[in-house]
């Protein structure tokens, strides 16, 4: 019998820490076929975030340096500068990049790095306890607004997707989700293009992809995805927000 499916070479058979419900280990997963597809796996280096995704050499069988808390973008760079022949990426959540690491992302992306951010949102600060995060929704109960995100206290849920494609140094600005089929394999599409990006020298890549949490959402899986459709997309939308072409003069080629 022909095979159809199993597991990418680069992700590692090893068991889950991601709550039941998760979408990290989707979005992981994803990036396993990204690398094995451009068979790039000998020469990737992946930078371990702060979070959620800090076990990424748990997972990824790839070589792992672990960044200090928010400067997974600041440790790609000093990667790539010095070894320009790898391929460099980090998954983030949004503590780790919207939060303590916004400057880092911010300019690191204005300066067309050309690394890979995969940027995990959530909604909330999932490894701490599932407190009130950047990208938290207006209403959106947690720890720290249990009476729901009030414009007036805590602002709007920072859009970092828009805020990083206005950046001239920006090469490849995405945003997908993983809660249906259908959107799933627009994300394994995206993921792919932006690490293309980075093969094909055009600068600073970064695909943000919407993920449940239904542990500090405090919901069932199922009611967790229909948060992400009916709550999350409305107010993070997705697609593809900026795609230089390559041979542009914008392009580092």
């Amino acid at each position: 019998m022909k095979k159809v499916f199993e597991r990418p070479k680069s992700l590692k058979d090893t068991p889950s820490h991601f709550c039941p419900g998760c979408h990290s280990g989707l979005i992981h997963r994803l990036v396993a076929e990204a690398i094995d597809y451009f068979k790039i796996q000998e020469r990737t280096i992946g930078v371990a975030s702060v979070g959620c995704s800090v076990f990424l050499y748990n997972y990824l069988d790839v070589d792992v340096i672990e960044a200090p808390h928010g400067r997974a973008p600041a440790v790609c760079t000093g990667i790539k500068r010095v070894r320009k022949q790898n391929i460099v990426f980090t998954i983030q959540g949004d503590g780790d990049l919207a939060a303590i690491g916004t400057s880092e992302i911010i300019h690191t992306a204005n300066r067309g790095e050309n690394i890979t951010v995969i940027f995990i949102n959530n909604a909330v600060y999932g490894m701490t306890g599932g407190q009130m995060a950047p990208t938290t929704l207006l209403g959106q109960r947690t720890t720290t607004s249990p009476y729901g995100r009030d414009v007036q206290q805590e602002g709007y849920p920072v859009r970092m997707v828009e805020l990083l494609s206005g950046l001239e140094g920006s090469a490849f600005i995405a945003r997908a989700a993983v809660n249906k089929p259908a959107n799933l394999m627009k994300a394994k599409k995206l993921i792919r293009r932006a690490f293309e990006m980075q093969i094909n020298n055009m600068g600073f890549s970064m695909v943000e992809v919407l993920s449940a949490c239904p542990t500090n959402w405090g919901l069932k899986p199922l009611e967790a995805n229909r948060r992400v459709e009916e709550e999350m997309i409305p107010c993070f939308p997705l697609g593809v927000f900026k795609e230089k072409i390559q041979g542009s003069e914008d392009s580092r080629g």
